[in-house]
């Protein structure tokens, strides 16, 4: 990226100027970067988790598999999905607070004595399986923040910094030669005054 600039003081001090911003900035932002990765890295944990949990519990099931074909699957269904908005290292994600339930009414008498248990493990693994969305959910969110975030360090570092830097150097060389051809021209002119004077005194 190269930096428009011209060769005079006020140029000068706007290339400082953003130059200062940047280098207070970077600190900032590398430890979003640091606490975003450490929040992908436990968003994508969780998930790992919800994943063992729910293969462990469909397991456990296992032996129960011949009762679950008898079982009516349209007896429970998810009739709300309840939600909040969390601010994590400064990106909002979805925080699942509640899911709510609708059972069907069904004859105590007539259906199996285990309904009731299986409605319960149903719900139990409904409500792993949202959870688990919300995570990957979270880790989309969180993954992209640190995406851009990581871009936003390496502008800075690599490029802007740098380009800033570089840009600053160039304009006070050009002013510093200013000087000096001026100071030179300054006594080109004066030795050639006092040789002038010199000549009209002789």
């Amino acid at each position: 990226m190269s930096i428009k600039f011209q060769y005079n003081k006020t140029s000068l001090q706007a290339l400082e100027k953003n130059l200062n911003m940047r280098v207070r900035a970077l600190p900032t932002i590398k430890n979003k970067e640091s606490a975003l990765r450490v929040e992908v890295k436990k968003a994508k944990d969780e998930i790992k988790s919800l994943e063992q949990e729910l293969e462990n519990r469909i397991l456990s099931y296992d032996k129960m598999l011949a009762l679950w074909g008898e079982f009516d699957t349209s007896l429970l269904k998810v009739k709300d999905v309840q939600m909040s908005v969390k601010k994590i290292a400064a990106v909002r994600v979805p925080v699942l607070d509640e899911v709510l339930y609708e059972i069907k009414p069904y004859s105590l008498f007539n259906a199996p004595a285990w309904y009731t248990d299986g409605l319960a493990q149903l719900k139990e693994l409904a409500q792993i399986g949202i959870e688990q969305v919300f995570a990957e959910q979270k880790v989309q969110l969180l993954e992209h923040a640190r995406k851009k975030t990581t871009q936003k360090v390496n502008l800075f570092e690599k490029v802007q910094i740098p380009g800033y830097e570089d840009a600053i150097l160039k304009i006070k060389r050009f002013m510093e030669d200013e000087e000096n051809l001026s100071k030179s021209s300054q006594k080109i002119v004066k030795s050639r005054q006092e040789r002038q004077r010199e000549e009209e005194l002789l």
